[in-house]
């Protein structure tokens, strides 16, 4: 970022990197190169597009697309009119796009027709009968390349938003298994990007095959906005996979190997790496929690000399608001997840909001930086926010050096693949079975996702219920990262006296086993 003055809107963040490397590839999507300035008049076309729709400021746009240049300029889009991007996944199923739509009220949606065998036009056809807000369908397969093959009507640039404008909802699962709506304004995530950018220390020379979804803050804030930043490129996986990831490696060496433990593990596994020229490579980053032994030692080994980072961030943080200092040494890998960006104040708080001291444990709160000013939609939680701090329902402490050290979390949430699941969420799924009368769901390791949902499921006297029938059950309303990977029958669970199960004696049960 060449620039004196740092941005204030997205918008004057793709400005200024236009004006400083016109005709630097911005994005390769599809085996296709686009520059700068290239991406900025589509974005530009694409802006004018939706505003002859209708669509005003402030007004949402759901976005149900896998990674590529479709999802990127509908965002850029947005930023340039104070258009709001619902971000959904791929992965989501009917009652989960309900729900965000509905909490959302959107007035348009981007889509495919049809995307890993699910009917996009016959779910939104119907949903918007059932959505009184929801007016435009977009079809990514037609509608969407018109606009900009025509030259649509040039966008007329106004004032354009302000810093504190809504820019992004993220949905994130909440612990009642109804998702909360996080609110990214441009300034939370230009104050998380600008803080990575600053401590990644990256430039227009940068390159990595990004496969972090966007509708995530992994992919859209620590990945698009930090590059745009540097005005380096983005090479866009549409789905992951260890092969898309190193075909294209193959072809365009990366400065940057970015992934959660799951995805980094599963690259070093595949044989097409032996072909990929890595020379370049300068920086590793583990996103979603401490990198482990086994790992660590397999990425020195096959990168020996290339710097590695731990990330923690959350949709909350609008992207990375900790990561792990230059030339850290092993303990500091291992056992924490680095020290908190620049803009960004921690405190450690005890039971009643005190700030702890060194190597005492408490709840992680977070502001300045990245941090979020509320959520938006139905699920409203000012408990979250309390204070003008944003509490993470992380906890963890803060050594001698600084480093923040996690120690579990307060809420039954765990990152099964790099994915955040919230066991109350699929319980409840499942609990909507006809033969459940009861179900209690925990996270239990795994040596490839980390942590893996087991539920404990007791059946309705008189019903019978099969494991496949269950799973089919839970594969028509969640996305399947949120499916339960093991099902475990019993005649009884641990209660206490008020009749709530008690997972606590579950998780000592399945680490005594």
């Amino acid at each position: 970022m060449n620039t004196c003055t740092p941005p204030q809107t997205v918008a004057q963040a793709l400005a200024q990197t236009v004006a400083a490397h016109p005709h630097r590839d911005a994005y390769i999507d599809q085996g296709r190169s686009y520059s700068w300035q290239q991406v900025d008049v589509m974005a530009s076309a694409w802006a004018a597009h939706l505003s002859s729709l209708g669509l005003r400021p402030g007004e949402r746009i759901g976005i149900i697309l896998p990674n590529g240049l479709p999802w990127v300029l509908s965002y850029l889009a947005a930023a340039k009119t104070g258009l709001v991007v619902v971000g959904l996944s791929v992965r989501y199923r009917d009652a989960e796009l309900d729900f965000m739509l509905q909490d959302s009220q959107v007035k348009a949606v981007l889509a495919p027709r049809e995307f890993a065998g699910f009917d996009y036009q016959s779910y939104l056809a119907q949903a918007r009968r059932r959505f009184a807000a929801l007016e435009h369908l977009l079809w990514v397969d037609e509608g969407f390349e018109q606009p900009l093959r025509s030259g649509a009507k040039a966008l007329h640039e106004g004032t354009g938003p302000e810093p504190d404008d809504l820019l992004m909802i993220i949905y994130t699962s909440g612990t009642t298994g109804r998702p909360k709506a996080a609110g990214l304004t441009h300034r939370s995530q230009l104050g998380s990007a600008l803080a990575q950018h600053a401590h990644v220390k990256a430039v227009v020379d940068d390159m990595v095959q990004l496969a972090m979804p966007l509708n995530h803050v992994g992919g859209i804030t620590c990945g698009v906005l930090t590059m745009l930043l540097a005005g380096g490129t983005c090479e866009l996986v549409p789905m992951f996979s260890p092969e898309a990831v190193w075909k294209m490696a193959r072809r365009h060496p990366p400065t940057w190997l970015v992934g959660v433990p799951t995805m980094l593990t599963l690259l070093l596994m595949h044989p097409l790496l032996a072909e990929v020229d890595m020379s370049r490579l300068r920086l590793i980053v583990v996103g979603g929690s401490n990198v482990e032994p086994v790992l660590l030692q397999r990425l020195q080994q096959q990168f020996a000399g290339v710097s590695i980072m731990n990330l923690y961030g959350l949709s909350e943080t609008s992207g990375a608001i900790v990561m792990t200092p230059w030339q850290a040494d092993q303990q500091a890998l291992l056992h924490s997840i680095g020290k908190p960006l620049q803009g960004a104040q921690l405190r450690v708080a005890g039971a009643d909001g005190e700030e702890l001291r060194s190597g005492e444990v408490g709840e992680l709160w977070f502001r300045g930086a990245g941090a979020i000013p509320a959520y938006v939609g139905q699920q409203r939680d000012e408990e979250a926010f309390a204070g003008g701090w944003l509490h993470s329902g992380d906890l963890g402490l803060v050594d001698e050096r600084g480093l923040v050290h996690l120690k579990g979390r307060q809420k039954d949430m765990f990152i099964q693949g790099g994915f955040n699941v919230y066991p109350s969420e699929v319980e409840s799924v499942i609990a909507g079975h006809a033969g459940v009368l009861m179900v209690a769901g925990i996270g239990v390791p795994d040596p490839v996702l980390g942590e893996v949902g087991r539920y404990y499921i007791v059946i309705r006297p008189g019903a019978s219920v099969s494991e496949e029938e269950l799973l089919a059950h839970c594969r028509q309303q969640l996305a399947d990262y949120k499916l339960p990977r093991q099902l475990v029958f019993r005649t009884e669970l641990p209660l206490t006296p008020a009749g709530k199960i008690q997972k606590a004696l579950l998780r000592a049960e399945e680490c005594c086993s």
